[in-house]
C-alpha cells in the first residue's frame, strides 16, 4: 500500500524479484519509465502460453471505467494470475468523473488479488485534489514519471551505462546529453544500439564511437558551438553553424537555442554566486567538475550584461522561429544573425 508515489527504479526491482502488485497507476510527462515498468509487466509477469487467456489490453479511447473493473474482476484461467493493462489511460473519458470515481475507488479498497491491474496515464497528471487520486496514491503502486531535467541528464546517461556494466568517457556522456536531449525513449535506443555494435564491456565509450554509431558529429554540435561561443572563437562558431544550417534535420534549430539558452543561464549562475571554487560551482551550474571549467572560463569573457544580451537576443530568435517578428527567414539566417549578436 503506498502513501506517496513510488521510485521508477525501486519499482522495477520490486518486479525483478517477482514482488508484484494488485494496481499500479503510472503518471506523468516522461513516458520513457510508463513504458518500461508496463512493458516489463506485459512482457514477464506471465509465461507466454499463459497471455491469451490471462492478458487483457485496454486502449483509453475504446474502453471506461464499467469495462476496466469487469476484466480486473475476472478470475485467472489455468493460472495464478492475470493482467489488465491500460494504455492511453489518460483517454479513459470517464477516469475521474464524481459518477464512476466511486466504483473505482471500491475495487482499490478491495482489489481481486489474482489481477494485476495496470494503468499508463501518459504526458499529464491526474488532479491532486481530487478524491480518485488520494485514494490511488493509497491504495496502488503510484509513479510520477517526471521530466528530466537537463542537469540531471549526464547522471542518468552514466547510470544507464553502469546497469549494463559498461564505462563511459565524461566528454562522451556531454556529447550525447547535448545531441539527443531529455528524449529519454530516444537516448536508450541509441545507447542500445551503441551497445550491440560495441559488444565488449572492457571498451571504454568515447567520443569517436558515439560519432561512429549513433551519427553524432563531435566537432560539429551544440555543445562545441557553445564553447566556441564562449571563448569568442569566430572561424570555429561560423564553421559549425555553416555545418547546421545545411544538415538541418540533424541540429534542429530550436534544439540550438533551447541549449544556447540553458548555457547562457549556467555562465549567469557562475556570475552570481558566492563561493567561487570550483567544486561549488560545478554543483551550482549543474555540470560534471570535468567540464566546469570551461564555463568558468566563459564567464570571464562574458561579462553579467552580456550575458543578459545574449539571451535578449536568443529570445529574439525564438519568436523569429516561431514567425512572431519576421516571415519567409530560413533557420540558418535566423542562426547566422544570432550568432553575430553572440559573438559581438
Amino acid at each position: 500500500m503506498a502513501e506517496t508515489s513510488s521510485a521508477p527504479d525501486k519499482v522495477l526491482k520490486d518486479l525483478k524479484e517477482g514482488k508484484y502488485a494488485p494496481v499500479y497507476f503510472l503518471q506523468g510527462e516522461e513516458p520513457y519509465f510508463i513504458d518500461l515498468i508496463s512493458s516489463y509487466i506485459e512482457n514477464n509477469c506471465l509465461p507466454e502460453s499463459e497471455r491469451g487467456f490471462n492478458q487483457t489490453i485496454l486502449y483509453g479511447k475504446d474502453t471506461n471505467v464499467s469495462t476496466i473493473l469487469q476484466n480486473a474482476r475476472k478470475y485467472p484461467m489455468f493460472s495464478e494470475r492475470q493482467v489488465v493493462m491500460v494504455k492511453e489511460a489518460q483517454d479513459v473519458s470517464d477516469l475521474t468523473k464524481d459518477s464512476t470515481e466511486k466504483f473505482l475507488m471500491a475495487y482499490l479498497e478491495n482489489p481481486l488479488p489474482t489481477t494485476i491491474l495496470v494503468f499508463c496515464h501518459k504526458y499529464k497528471k491526474l488532479d491532486a485534489r481530487k478524491k480518485i487520486t488520494k485514494h490511488l496514491q493509497k491504495y496502488s503502486v503510484f509513479v510520477e514519471s517526471a521530466k528530466l531535467y537537463d542537469n540531471k541528464l549526464p547522471e542518468w546517461i552514466n547510470g544507464y551505462f553502469r546497469e549494463k556494466n559498461y564505462r563511459i568517457d565524461p566528454k562522451a556522456v556531454v556529447l550525447l546529453a547535448e545531441s539527443i536531449g531529455t528524449d529519454l525513449s530516444r537516448m536508450a535506443n541509441e545507447i542500445d544500439k551503441l551497445l550491440i555494435n560495441v559488444k565488449d564491456p572492457a571498451i571504454t565509450i568515447t567520443e569517436d564511437l558515439i560519432e561512429k554509431y549513433v551519427g553524432v558529429s563531435k566537432e560539429y554540435n551544440v555543445f562545441e558551438l557553445q564553447k566556441a561561443i564562449g571563448v569568442r572563437d569566430i572561424i570555429k562558431a561560423n564553421k559549425i553553424v555553416n555545418h547546421f544550417e545545411s544538415n538541418p534535420k540533424a541540429n534542429p534549430i530550436v534544439m540550438v537555442l533551447s541549449s544556447l539558452f540553458t548555457y547562457y543561464l549556467k555562465i549567469l549562475a557562475i556570475h552570481a554566486a558566492t563561493d567561487k571554487s570550483e567544486a561549488s560551482l560545478a554543483k551550482v551550474v549543474g555540470v560534471h567538475p570535468f567540464f566546469v571549467k570551461e564555463y568558468i572560463n566563459a564567464s570571464r569573457i562574458n561579462d553579467i550584461n552580456k550575458c543578459i544580451s545574449c539571451v535578449r537576443a536568443i529570445r529574439e530568435a525564438d519568436k523569429m522561429v516561431k514567425g512572431y517578428t519576421v516571415v519567409n527567414v530560413t533557420d540558418g539566417f535566423i542562426l547566422k544573425e544570432l550568432l553575430f549578436k553572440l559573438l559581438h
